[in-house]
């Protein structure tokens, strides 16, 4: 009994390692892909649908979706209306891990293959870089995924002689709901719906368990795989916390449709339509999971402009939600959490720059009580930051390079911002004056808010007037010197009151210098670890 027991926990510990290992691998393959799919392909709740059902079809993963378009709706990438249809799919694209271990894991003995698989996918790993070293893990994954499920075949063969399961009867409406909650805590033990499921599945094939107690079983563990977003959304912002709230009340909603229609119209069916009765159990049970995923998509998809709204007035909105936006559980996929990242810094931006214009033109200083929060907020993206993972060689690498360049310029201007009491004193001076209003109206012309700072033709323009502003001062660097000396010599200002003129010019050169680099930064698109070095030291 006690190598049957560890055959089981092996079984299971190698499914969820080849699935953690494949998942992951997955995630970072497609991770750009991602973020860019789904801000294209969610237009509508049909195409937001397909998205999550195709994405997940790709990763594997349920949960993985479910996080990233959280962490997306967290970073204001996806709006919570495109994060419902998202999340239905994604429900549905999950069920095809039921499908694979009913018509390949349990239907051939496949554990031959799964060592070979291992094999090459290591020596991928190791020889190999970037996309196909990940490729590699991926081969792995699913070499560790089957000879997972071949264990647990031989140990739900074996414990079928030694364990009677009898006593969970589906008789009475009680004893099905123990079978709903024992599925749903196998779930929530195991982290992955789709190890509950193909745990079932592999009992169901070795007649450890009968078709109606694996068919509550599936039940019970569709709605514990809420239990990884709702972990996700504590926390997040109001958005978020709506998300999964979708995930939540679907896979409630669809659960509770299955466990009263469904469930009986399947064991009424089984015995007595043809087509149905010539199926294997273990494929009516992969069916069954498909059927009350889409059923639940097909009663909540008619409804969704309600249900948005009474999600929007059941959790009202944040009024700041830029650090919830750094939430640590979206760094499980990289993609989602430099998209977070790269929000907030453009936002931080953003405000710097806002308030610039504001003292160039209504000469209004920032409160310390303000600068102290954005340093608190710039604090804890320091520390977001250094907790990114990304692969080398990927896509990810290079966008996570370019938020460290941005970060540098970040950091310059809140330097600048220091020194901002200069902008009184450029006040008094006209010809400084007509410089700092000419650069607030150029920034005013191209950026409007703060995702404008993410525009790559926007920024080419803005760039080429930044330069035009910079060589203009450095050509009448001396005019504008002997303009102020003028100026104080005709308002008999002392030589104090003229240090301090030179200075305020020296700080708007500066000013000016740093956006044209930074708005460079913006407009480049291949990014090298050198130019990193670069921006420090300018």
């Amino acid at each position: 009994m006690f190598e049957v027991f560890i055959q089981l926990c092996g079984g299971i510990g190698l499914f969820l390692l080849g699935m953690t290992l494949m998942t992951d691998s997955l995630k970072d393959i497609a991770g750009e892909s991602l973020r860019q799919w789904l801000g294209r392909f969610t237009g509508s709740p049909l195409k937001a649908m397909s998205s999550g059902i195709i994405f997940t079809l790709i990763v594997q993963s349920s949960t993985a979706t479910t996080l990233a378009t959280i962490g997306f709706v967290s970073a204001g990438i996806l709006t919570f209306a495109q994060s419902v249809g998202v999340i239905i799919g994604a429900n549905i694209g999950t069920t095809s891990t039921g499908w694979m271990v009913a018509l390949l894991g349990v239907k051939f003995s496949i554990g031959q293959f799964a060592l070979p698989m291992i094999a090459l996918g290591a020596l991928l790993k190791i020889l190999a870089q970037g996309r196909a070293a990940l490729t590699g893990l991926v081969i792995a994954g699913f070499g560790l995924l089957f000879f997972g499920i071949e264990l647990l075949q031989v140990a739900m063969s074996g414990l079928s002689d030694r364990i009677d399961l009898s006593v969970f009867t589906t008789e009475s409406f009680f004893s099905k709901l123990l079978l709903v909650m024992i599925g749903l805590v196998m779930t929530v033990i195991l982290q992955s719906s789709s190890a509950a499921i193909t745990a079932t599945i592999t009992a169901l094939a070795s007649q450890v368990i009968q078709l109606e107690q694996a068919l509550l079983l599936v039940i019970g563990e569709n709605i514990g795989t809420v239990a990884t977003a709702v972990l996700a959304a504590i926390g997040a912002n109001s958005n978020a916390q709506r998300t999964a709230a979708v995930h939540v009340s679907f896979n409630i909603m669809s659960a509770i449709f299955a466990f009263f229609v469904l469930y009986p119209l399947f064991l009424w069916l089984y015995p007595r339509s043809g087509w149905l009765s010539s199926w294997d159990a273990v494929v009516i049970v992969a069916a069954f999971h498909t059927a009350f995923s889409l059923c639940g998509a097909v009663l909540l998809m008619p409804f969704i402009d309600q249900f948005k709204q009474f999600l929007t007035k059941l959790i009202p909105s944040d009024e700041d939600c830029l650090i919830q936006s750094l939430d640590e559980s979206s760094l499980s996929v990289p993609a989602v959490a430099i998209a977070n990242a790269e929000h907030v810094i453009f936002q931080i931006i953003w405000q710097q720059y806002r308030w610039f214009i504001e003292a160039f033109k209504d000469g209004k200083l920032v409160a310390a009580n303000q600068l102290k929060q954005q340093d608190e907020l710039i604090k804890k993206l320091k520390e977001y930051l250094t907790k990114i993972s990304v692969p080398e060689n990927t896509e990810e690498q290079k966008n996570l390079l370019a938020l460290l360049r941005i970060m540098v310029y970040l950091n310059v201007l809140r330097s600048d911002l220091e020194q901002l009491f200069y902008s009184l004193d450029i006040r008094t001076q006209p010809s400084l004056y007509q410089v700092a209003l000419d650069f607030g109206e150029i920034l005013g012309n191209y950026w409007h808010a703060a995702a404008d700072l993410s525009m790559d033709e926007k920024n080419r323009l803005l760039h080429d007037e930044l330069i035009f502003l910079e060589n203009w001062t450095k050509q009448h660097h001396a005019e504008l010197r002997e303009k102020i000396n003028q100026y104080a010599a005709s308002h008999h200002s002392g030589a104090a009151r003229i240090l301090e003129l030179l200075a305020a010019h020296r700080w708007l050169d500066r000013l000016i210098a740093h956006s044209q680099r930074f708005v460079n930064v913006l407009c480049e698109k291949e990014i090298r670890t050198d130019k990193v070095t670069d921006d420090l030291r300018a």
